[in-house]
């Protein structure tokens, strides 16, 4: 968020994050209109006084360092602000922060992501999905993977189903098929792994949403 705290308007010339060594940046700040690229702040890109704008970017882990569950963890370093602008007058500014910084969720010893999942959904007809398991941890893993059905979410498959050591740092793709019995906003959820190692369970519940509806809307 940016806040003009001057008594005069000024104009917002430039607003970039320059991201840190491990990470790729994708700015948010515009809307593809006909072909081309605007502001989502419009044509006019003044900053009343006391005015405040809030500028969007996506930052990712690069291939590099998000293949290596241990490296981001904790508090990383994102990258710095550069922001430039001028006054009514015609005086320029410039900003330039310091490191930004924020800490990287804690995903425990197995973390569970989605890397594949259909937006909208026929009621009651079986979808499929893809997720990723990474073990966090500094130890081998041999986990078993259960299904739970949930009101309205149901799994298709056998549940308590063996996916075999995982090594630390090394990840696997699963491939997994559902359906749901309920129109609307449906949370995934009823995942369970299980180290038989450790005997100990994590549970995965409201991992992704997916719009269902009847195959007579969707037609």
């Amino acid at each position: 968020q940016i806040q003009n705290i001057t008594t005069s308007p000024m104009f917002m010339e430039k607003v970039s994050l320059e991201p840190s060594m491990m990470y790729n940046v994708a700015e948010l700040n515009t809307v593809d209109k006909a072909g081309e690229s605007e502001s989502t702040f419009g044509s006019r890109t003044y900053l009343q006084p006391m005015d405040t704008r809030q500028y969007l970017y996506c930052l990712k882990p690069k291939q590099e360092f998000a293949e290596k569950a241990g490296v981001i963890k904790g508090v990383t370093v994102i990258g710095k602000l550069d922001i430039v602008w001028k006054t009514n007058l015609g005086e320029r500014g410039r900003l330039q922060t310091s490191q930004l910084q924020r800490m990287a969720p804690g995903y425990g010893d197995v973390r569970l992501s989605l890397e594949t999942i259909p937006d909208t959904v026929n009621l009651e007809e079986p979808f499929d999905i893809t997720c990723k398991i990474t073990n966090c941890s500094e130890r081998t893993m041999d986990l078993v993977l259960e299904m739970c059905n949930t009101n309205s979410i149901h799994w298709c498959g056998v549940s308590g189903r063996q996916l075999g050591k995982l090594h630390p740092s090394s990840s696997l793709h699963l491939a997994l098929t559902l359906l749901s019995s309920v129109q609307g906003l449906q949370s995934v959820s009823g995942l369970r792994l299980t180290d038989t190692f450790l005997k100990r369970t994590y549970e995965y519940d409201d991992i992704a949403q997916v719009c269902v509806v009847s195959s007579e809307v969707k037609q």
